[in-house]
């Protein structure tokens, strides 16, 4: 019989366990929002960082200069995976977090106080290249230590908790393309491609310190604490993911094939507006922007859904609505360019993505157990993200230049959604998931 004593405890413990998942998803979404903040605004920007730091002849080779320069910095995210996702499994999710803001923080200050190509000649874009490489590095263990500690946070609500790293996401394109409308409707094209593009770069720095500081105040994630009680944790958590789970990061970095690519979509758009449509710089901006409301509002709603009717179930509709509308999206898109237009297009693709990666952070959780949760989220987050986002610029840049053809975004994302859900299939037979 419980007694009144006791029914007091559990009614004061609640409210306690809602205030430290509200901290963690604040400590969490800070960081990750910075960290997507600043890879976001080097990709709205590309034109006028290929002018300030990639000059050629050709235009379109300038420009994939600068987006080379974006995918090459994928290269390293899965050694940035295994070095930080294998800290975080030994010493705990906390100190990956603390470690991965401040070198974006390093990289982010590179970045904004770079002098140009015209000041210090080839040495701008070599340390352009090199600050890219340090936020790749960041960014390769913040996804698995930000999803893992969220995800940690309360298993019985672990696709509503786990959708904020994603959600994160969508509030750093909404807060970069904001800056990009501003910037673009305020200052005149020789003034953003000479000093404007840099105002967002410095005002990710300030938002850094305070992500590290809400980020020192919060626990460890009870799972994670419990797991090393029981002496539940892996010694060399890469070697047994390596071993004994490659069948589960294939088929997660198939699942994620289809929501990177259209992130990197999204982060090409204001430069496909520019660009390939002719439209106004701010039209992309604004699109973007569209898109970031819809991924942060809805984000969280879908994962909360997915804790009642499962996660692969949100997914595969989400990814065939995805396969069969995107085409009829981007030939409207080329047909009638238009910032109406444009902003129409953007919502839809936000509201598709949004309702397929909400579940997503926790069914990538489910896949991994607490020991190897953090590598095994790390390495395939990271492999899918290097093979089919970050050189998605380019590669559509590469498309549009030699078939002509305004489509080729559309193919694009057509392709990656037939692999994801194959991939989604198949983890639900070979792995259980739901």
């Amino acid at each position: 019989m419980t007694t009144a004593r006791e029914t007091g405890q559990m009614i004061a413990e609640k409210p306690d366990r809602k205030s430290h998942a509200r901290r963690a998803v604040v400590a969490a979404t800070a960081g990750n929002a910075l960290e997507w903040f600043d890879l976001t605004t080097y990709g709205f920007f590309a034109v006028s960082i290929s002018k300030a730091f990639f000059p050629a002849g050709d235009p379109t080779v300038s420009l994939m200069l600068a987006f080379g320069t974006f995918g090459v910095s994928y290269l390293v995210r899965p050694l940035g995976a295994v070095v930080l996702g294998t800290f975080a499994d030994r010493t705990g999710r906390k100190a990956a977090l603390l470690i991965t803001i401040r070198l974006m923080m390093v990289g982010t200050l590179l970045i904004a106080v770079m002098p140009t190509y015209n000041s210090i000649g080839v040495a701008a874009p070599v340390l352009i290249l090199l600050a890219r490489l340090l936020q790749g590095f960041s960014a390769g263990g913040e996804f698995g230590s930000a999803t893992a500690f969220l995800a940690e946070q309360e298993p019985d609500r672990r696709g509503f908790m786990a959708s904020w790293q994603f959600a994160s996401q969508g509030l750093a394109t909404l807060l970069a393309a904001t800056f990009g409308t501003v910037l673009s409707l305020t200052l005149s094209g020789a003034q953003l491609d000479s000093w404007g593009w840099r105002i967002p770069f410095f005002v990710g720095l300030l938002i850094g310190p305070v992500g590290y500081v809400i980020r020192r105040q919060v626990p460890e994630t009870p799972e994670f604490v419990e797991a090393t009680g029981t002496g539940d944790v892996a010694t060399t958590p890469i070697r047994q993911v390596i071993r004994e789970q490659k069948l589960r990061v294939l088929l997660m970095v198939g699942a994620l094939v289809m929501s990177t690519a259209v992130t990197y979509v999204i982060v090409y758009m204001p430069t496909y507006a520019q660009e390939v449509l002719g439209l106004p710089p701010s039209a992309g901006f604004i699109g973007a922007a569209v898109s970031g409301v819809a991924l942060t509002a809805v984000t969280p709603l879908v994962g909360h859904l997915s804790d009642r009717v499962g996660r692969i179930k949100i997914m595969l509709i989400a990814g065939i609505a995805m396969v069969l509308s995107i085409y009829p999206l981007f030939l409207l898109l080329s047909g009638s360019p238009s910032l109406l237009v444009m902003s129409v297009v953007m919502l839809v693709l936000g509201v598709l993505k949004a309702c397929y990666f909400g579940a997503l952070p926790a069914l990538m959780s489910e896949s991994f157990p607490t020991a190897t949760r953090s590598t095994g989220l790390s390495l395939s987050y990271n492999i899918g993200v290097m093979s089919f986002g970050g050189f998605a610029p380019v590669i559509i840049t590469w498309m549009i230049a030699t078939t002509g053809s305004h489509l080729a975004p559309g193919f694009y994302i057509m392709a990656a959604g037939a692999l994801s859900i194959a991939a989604l299939l198949a983890s639900r037979r070979f792995l259980g998931l739901r």
